[in-house]
């Protein structure tokens, strides 16, 4: 009952505000405080794969602290990827976690009487992400959202959306489009609200025979538009193109060891169909609904070509049959079937199960007395309810369609409004492999009816079969069906990046016979045009993103372990590349310790703020507490992951509910003697590893000032320096540790970057702060030393011989012309044979063949610093803890999780555990087997 008042009271708060951006949930004065002096939206396109990034920054003009609400619009189609909110220098990241996690902190936020959605549906194409922050007087904050998504071609063209809803007129507004395509661009045209009327003045477009870009950049006076008001501009920005196909054949791009091959052949005959529409009549399709299915349908029929052959059925608790079988489609059945259409009325319960076993048996006595091969059978069911008569048990109605089918047809399920049970609609149409599709109760449902025909109106190949040599890793290779204006888009890695070994070949039926393509992959190089892109990172990010995809309609399919393994697959990738998904969440920390859950809402829910979905929290200021933390030995709290090892002390209390450690590191209570002259027992204080050997501490309500003096932070949160505390506290011990917050993985020969088979790479604890030498090639003089700290690295210094260096800090970068903060250091610096780039947190480094990535990680308040040595030829002599890029061993199991390895000529101790894979910017969480420090120096 809490739960469904919290989530009514949302909902009430949601629906009542303007849908806008930023803006204050105060007064209309109070909202005149708030100045939005900067939105920009910059979307980058490389081959179909689009990245978008929206940031606003708004100034609190005000003599006192206001709440900004950030709000956008985005495809359902995307994955958000990253998220951070900039106050006063620090920022504050948005973390991708799994879904139990976040509903975890739902769960405790709701019982506080908390809540707060930060993504839901708003449409048909949009979801809307949302947060909100208190702003201090006089200060600013800027918001960055960045969302990626695959290009899907319809109807012959790309279509790139992008809502525009700043909420004021602001004085720098900008929309940037930028579009490179490979294959050339065949068009480019922009539509929507935004390029129409006085606002298409303040659109520009430049085109080459590759590029493309489109900039939107209003004047003040276009955004204050009559119909506009003090909202400013709200509205949409369509692109809409396609690439040139000078080869019928496809093309595909090979980049960094990934590739993607897009496969839209031209000048293909059409393949007749023979359709079975089948029309639910129930009691529930009353009124506008039937109404508009009418009027789909008799266009529909007026677009039929005649070499198809079609049935028609409408159900409700009984079948209505035009003819009990399929005819030809000429002018004469066409009129008949129009009258029938026209006379169809809304009546009695829904037969679903009966209904389409009845147009199942009308395609198999179609194809029995017409044996033809180059046609296309399709089933397209319509409804709006759950099945009531007949069978209604719907896992038998999916099993009794999937058996009756045999994957010899087609079936297509559009759902009418939000009532329907999508998911079992869903389910059967990709187990019969078609898809399904809302169709909105809106005033253009008919046009959403045929806009859908359209897209399966002419087939041009059957039983497609994409088969690859040399690569791996490889997303959906077969498909049903291809039909005109669409294409097929297919991604892997290419072993050993060997091009010599790729090939390609494409196997499908057309109306006449059965043709193989054969495609030569061609190797993208990096021009300085395509540096302007995400070009570099985009194959990948395809891959992933397409994976994803794949695996989650994969998981609609399975039940039981199978489902349970395609679903950590899924789950993994999704946390490696940052991509909140239906399996993940992104958790928001607020300045205040408050932390919100971003999910990605499902299809098929009218509401979007329901408790499975865990809709946000805030979240408990103070940490969760390992067992066997740093404090009291057997200390109870919320199960973590071994930490500290613990002090003599009192018993102590359970810990507070909040986040789980960091990186593994277990957190607990400190216990603190008081000195003599207060005559207390010792206190218990909150307590969590820090960097640079500092712990972080919350104190209590009292404080003994001897110890307070030593804090250096603001209010209860404390920083301590221990030689002090030593000193003051001589009983107090010093802490060593070991822990996965120090785990460096080392790749191994054949394994998986990605969830599949390949042996586990190797992982070590590094279980010191002292320097260490991480690289030393005598091949090209280069070496590499880093500075630990207890989670990851405060320093990692790159020096070639004598004549170059370069000091990376958590907070500096310094080579000999100069120090730089991370925000000022250059994009791209060049010179003595040294290529440097810079993108947000990520520093490389190019010199000698190498290259060394930088990754400066922010996690839970931390900052550290972690390397990522690559392309490291085997031939060179190279030593230090990370001078073999590729390891050999052999494997001899000795227990669940332990085993004995065989590296290099020494047996070796391991155990199997996870790491967070610090190389990768989304830090995903990976097995691996865990062997001692020393063995790596051997």
């Amino acid at each position: 009952m809490l739960l469904n008042t919290v989530l009514l009271c949302v909902l009430l708060v949601l629906f009542s505000a303007s849908p806008v951006s930023p803006q204050t949930r105060d007064t209309a004065g109070k909202e005149k405080d708030l100045d939005i002096y900067s939105f920009h939206i910059k979307s980058t396109v490389s081959s179909r794969y689009a990245m978008t990034v929206i940031t606003s920054r708004v100034a609190n003009r005000a003599n006192e602290s206001r709440e900004v609400l950030f709000r956008v619009e985005l495809p359902k189609n995307a994955f958000i990827s990253k998220f951070s909110m900039t106050i006063d220098g620090q920022v504050y990241h948005g973390v991708v976690k799994k879904k139990e996690e976040a509903q975890t902190q739902y769960d405790q936020a709701v019982s506080r009487g908390q809540s707060a959605g930060l993504v839901s549906s708003v449409g048909r194409t949009l979801e809307e992400f949302q947060t909100s922050v208190t702003v201090a007087a006089l200060s600013k904050v800027t918001f960055e959202l960045t969302y990626e998504e695959l290009l899907k071609r319809k109807l012959g063209q790309y279509q790139l959306l992008i809502k525009a809803r700043p909420t004021q007129v602001v004085k720098d507004f900008k929309i940037e489009v930028r579009v490179y395509e490979q294959q050339g661009i065949q068009f480019l045209k922009t539509e929507g609200s935004l390029a129409t009327g006085d606002r298409a003045s303040a659109l520009s477009k430049n085109m080459t025979e590759k590029e493309a870009v489109v900039q939107f950049t209003p004047s003040r006076e276009l955004q204050q538009c009559a119909e506009c008001g003090e909202a400013g501009l709200n509205g949409d920005l369509l692109i809409t193109y396609d690439v040139n196909r000078p080869q019928s054949k496809g093309e595909i791009q090979v980049y960094n060891g990934y590739f993607v091959h897009y496969f839209a052949p031209t000048g293909l005959p059409r393949i007749p169909k023979n359709v079975v529409f089948i029309i639910d009549q129930s009691g529930s399709m009353h009124g506008q609904k039937i109404t508009q299915t009418r009027e789909a349908l008799l266009k529909i029929l007026g677009d039929i070509p005649a070499e198809d052959h079609f049935g028609l059925i409408s159900f409700d608790d009984r079948l209505i049959h035009w003819k009990d079988h399929l005819v030809p489609a000429n002018e004469e059945n066409l009129s008949a079937a129009r009258k029938f259409v026209k006379s169809i009325e809304d009546r009695g319960a829904t037969d679903i199960n009966g209904a389409l076993l009845e147009g199942v048996k009308m395609l198999n006595r179609f194809k029995e007395s017409h044996p033809q091969k180059g046609t296309a059978s399709i089933l397209i069911l319509l409804t709006d309810g759950d099945p009531t008569a007949g069978v209604t048990d719907i896992r038998q109605i999916q099993r009794n369609i999937k058996e009756a089918i045999s994957r010899r047809y087609t079936l297509y399920c559009l759902g009418f409004g939000y009532d329907v049970n999508y998911d079992f609609l869903e389910k059967m149409a990709l187990e019969n492999e078609g898809l399904a599709r809302r169709i909105y109760t809106d005033s253009d449902a008919a046009l959403q009816l045929q806009g859908f025909y359209e897209e399966v109106a002419t087939p041009l190949l059957l039983d497609i079969q994409v088969t690859y040599k040399g690569v791996s890793n490889l997303t959906q290779t077969r498909f049903g069906q291809y039909y005109n204006g669409s294409e097929i888009v297919v991604c892997g890695m290419v072993t050993d990046n060997n091009l010599e070994a790729f090939t390609a070949e494409v196997n499908a039926v057309t109306k006449d016979d059965e043709v193989v393509y054969h495609t030569v992959p061609e190797e993208i190089g990096m021009s300085e045009l395509m540096k302007m892109y995400i070009f570099e990172m985009y194959m990948q990010r395809l891959w992933a993103y397409l994976t994803v995809q794949q695996l989650m309609e994969k998981m609609v399919l399975l039940t039981g372990e199978d489902q349970a393994h395609v679903k950590e697959q899924a789950l993994n990738l999704a946390l490696k590349y940052s991509f909140v998904t239906p399996l993940t969440s992104m958790v928001v920390t607020k300045p205040t310790g408050e932390d919100q859950v971003a999910h990605k809402p499902k299809e098929g829910k009218k509401t979007d703020f329901d408790s499975s979905a865990a809709g946000a929290a805030g979240s408990s200021g103070a940490f969760g507490v390992g067992g066997g933390g740093y404090g009291v030995p057997g200390l109870p709290g919320v199960p973590g992951l071994p930490g500290l090892p613990g002090l003599p002390g009192l018993p102590g209390p359970p810990g507070p509910p909040g986040r789980p450690g960091l990186g593994g590191v277990g957190y607990g209570y400190m216990a603190i003697p008081s000195p003599p002259r207060f005559g207390s027992p010792p206190r218990l204080m909150p307590v969590r590893p820090p960097l640079g050997g500092r712990y972080s501490v919350q104190m209590g309500q009292t404080q003994d000032s001897d110890v307070s003096s030593l804090m250096e932070s603001d209010g209860d949160a404390a920083d301590y320096d221990m030689d002090k505390m030593a000193k003051l506290v001589p009983s107090l011990p010093r802490p060593t540790f070991s822990s996965p917050a120090q785990r460096l993985l080392l790749p191994v020969r054949g394994s998986s970057p990605s969830p599949g088979p390949g042996p586990l790479p190797l992982c070590f604890d590094l279980g010191s702060t002292d320097p260490v030498r991480l690289l030393d090639d005598s091949s090209t003089g280069v070496v590499i030393t880093a500075v630990p700290q207890l989670v990851g690295f405060r320093s990692i210094t790159i020096q070639r011989e004598r004549d170059w260096s370069i000091l990376v800090q958590i907070n500096t970068i310094t080579m000999r012309t100069g120090s730089f903060s991370w925000t000022d250091f250059p994009s791209t610096m060049q010179g003595s044979g040294v290529l440097i780039q810079r993108q947000d947190r990520e520093l490389q480094v190019t010199l000698g063949g190498l290259t060394i990535n930088i990754l400066l990680h922010h996690q839970q308040g931390l900052d550290f610093l972690w390397p990522d040595i690559k392309n490291l030829p085997a031939s060179h002599n190279a030593s230090g803890l990370m001078g073999r890029l590729q390891v050999d061993y052999t494997l001899r199991q000795t227990g669940g999780r332990s085993a004995e390895l065989n590296i290099l000529g020494h047996s070796v101790p391991a155990s199997r555990v996870s790491a967070p894979d610090y190389r990768d910017s989304s830090k995903p969480t990976v097995d691996c087997w865990l062997f001692p420090h020393k063995s790596v120096l051997q």
